[in-house]
């Protein structure tokens, strides 16, 4: 398999298809590069480099003790960068993977573009400059559910996740399956990063341009928290709301995506 090894020694995999200017894929949370597929097809039909890889302790990657914060995940992604010998790439992050665009650009700069779809960013935790925020208990609930039966949990999060009724039940079970190939440390620890996390000061290195891209009734990472607020934060931010559309865009809404992506790209 095509793996690259980070500073720590963590091996993780990576695939790169297509050839031309090079976009790089961040997957989100539980899932692995392969929840991409759809886009990364489309996006390397279309003259682009695209290199998508499976975060650490989830997918086919190492599953290490320790490294599930987001400056090691940030540097993660610059080492991907680095072994690729990727120059000036678009940054494309999905829900988690939208944190990791943001500590990257803060942590080594240097992207053409950034995209977040359905993104954490920049905060979702209710805290007490952020009352708006999501409470700590529905995150200790997360990991809770983990604790007590993570498959049960997971296909009940990944059927929410979708929205019930707009994926097939295959598409779940097929999640489920990925989600199960995570460690369950990493599982968990991931839960506390991108729950916790404060992006707000990593908010001003987007000084690319950036598109944003969100569902209006996504229950998983509400569009108030993240979407809207990243757009009037980020100078010539674009935003682009799915009405209706719930956290996993890019199996329920890939077309749009698709078409979205693009368009922003190729500007």
């Amino acid at each position: 398999m095509p793996m690259i090894e980070t500073d720590d020694g963590t091996a993780l995999y990576v695939k790169e298809w297509g050839e031309g200017p090079a976009v790089v894929l961040i997957h989100g949370w539980p899932l692995s590069a392969d929840s991409w597929d759809d886009q990364a097809l489309a996006l390397a039909d279309a003259g682009y480099r695209v290199i998508a890889y499976d975060r650490r302790g989830f997918g086919r990657s190492d599953q290490p003790w320790a490294g599930y914060d987001y400056d090691t995940l940030a540097d993660d992604l610059a080492a991907v960068i680095e072994a690729f010998d990727v120059e000036d790439p678009a940054l494309v992050g999905f829900s988690m993977g939208g944190g990791e665009v943001a500590r990257y650009l803060s942590r080594h700069g240097g992207a053409r573009k950034a995209v977040l779809i359905a993104s954490v960013v920049p905060f979702l935790l209710q805290t007490a400059d952020h009352p708006l925020g999501a409470p700590q208990a529905m995150f200790d609930g997360i990991k809770a559910g983990l604790h007590a039966d993570r498959a049960k949990f997971l296909k009940g999060f990944l059927t929410d996740f979708y929205g019930a009724g707009k994926a097939s039940p295959e598409q779940v079970e097929w999640s489920l399956q990925v989600a199960l190939q995570a460690g369950l440390k990493g599982t968990l620890a991931c839960v506390d990063a991108f729950s916790a996390s404060d992006f707000r000061p990593d908010l001003e290195s987007f000084t690319m341009p950036t598109l944003i891209l969100h569902g209006t009734a996504d229950a998983t990472v509400p569009i108030d928290l993240t979407a809207r607020a990243a757009a009037r934060a980020i100078p010539h931010a674009q935003l682009i709301e799915y009405e209706g559309g719930a956290h996993g865009l890019l199996a329920t809404h890939k077309d749009d995506v698709i078409r979205d992506l693009l368009a922003f790209l190729a500007d």
